[in-house]
């Protein structure tokens, strides 16, 4: 088990992500860091029927060119509650556990949040009640650039860019089922809430096969 661990705040993040959050006893979810797009901060992807899908929140443009994650404002533009939450019942409406979670989730896509922080945490929060995992999560006072022995910086090493297969040792892909596995195969690391809709309640023993230790 990881003892404390930092991360960056993500939109439905990547079974990568709960993997780290299974494993630890304590996270900080970074509020302080400057925020940058095209990362897992105001991002998921999930599966459909033509591959793997992005969708993206929009945030509004700050005056402030580093602006730290706490005070990104989410943007109405592109009536992104309403698109995002339909491309998720259409890709998993066939999912075996889409109905017993869509109330859950549902209520993120139907009340407006000022702040993508706050919103991502609130779905965090949730999704960690689900799976049946409760790390201990506090948002960070300040930025930290030096940790201790035992505290494992996670910020920047999840990321859609960055190849997890070679950069993260301490994450394996476990294979499950997805509703579009004999079209495209087992698409790996997708956001959590295609593990969620697939395998409900058996998302645990998911993530419990994803952890590895590093010297394995």
């Amino acid at each position: 088990m990881m003892a404390t661990i930092y991360l960056t705040s993500a939109y439905l993040a990547p079974v990568e992500y709960y993997a780290k959050l299974y494993a630890c006893d304590k996270a900080y979810i970074e509020r302080y860091d400057h925020y940058v797009k095209q990362t897992y901060r105001n991002r998921c992807v999930i599966a459909a029927t033509d591959g793997p899908l992005s969708l993206t929140i929009p945030t509004e443009k700050s005056e402030n060119l580093k602006c730290p994650m706490k005070d990104v404002r989410i943007s109405d533009h592109g009536n992104w509650r309403h698109m995002h939450w339909n491309a998720l019942v259409s890709n998993y409406r066939n999912s075996p556990f889409f109905e017993y979670y869509a109330d859950d989730f549902r209520k993120f896509y139907e009340r407006k949040y000022s702040f993508l922080w706050d919103y991502n945490q609130e779905i965090c929060e949730l999704v960690c009640e689900l799976i049946d995992i409760h790390p201990i999560m506090e948002g960070t006072t300040e930025y930290r650039t030096d940790f201790e022995p035992e505290e494992k910086d996670y910020r920047e090493l999840i990321h859609p860019k960055r190849d997890w297969k070679q950069e993260d040792v301490t994450f394996t892909a476990e294979p499950y089922y997805q509703v579009f596995k004999e079209k495209f195969g087992f698409l790996p690391n997708l956001s959590i809430a295609d593990l969620l809709f697939n395998m409900g309640p058996e998302s645990l023993l998911v993530l419990q096969k994803c952890v590895k230790l590093e010297h394995e």
